[in-house]
């Protein structure tokens, strides 16, 4: 899979994770820092199972868990025409 940002979507780091624009509607979303961390390192070519891996040695959550979280903002960011994914 891979992941980039859709065309007018800026991402901008910001102290309590990130934030993205959607300068064709004019809305942002507003990402934490694991959603920012998971976002990025998607963006930089790393699988969903590399980043949920390094993410999970990162904190204490099961690796499982953090694979459904990397999912779900996919799909979320994906359905919010935010991010486009190819295969």
């Amino acid at each position: 899979m891979k992941l980039s940002l859709a065309r007018d979507v800026t991402l901008t780091p910001v102290d309590s994770g990130a934030v993205l624009l959607d300068g064709r509607r004019g809305r942002y979303w507003q990402l934490n820092r694991s959603g920012s961390t998971i976002l990025r390192k998607l963006l930089d070519g790393e699988s969903p199972d590399a980043a949920a891996a390094s993410l999970s040695a990162a904190a204490p959550v099961s690796e499982a868990q953090v694979q459904q979280d990397v999912k779900a903002l996919v799909d979320a960011l994906s359905a919010a025409h935010l991010v486009e994914v190819s295969p």
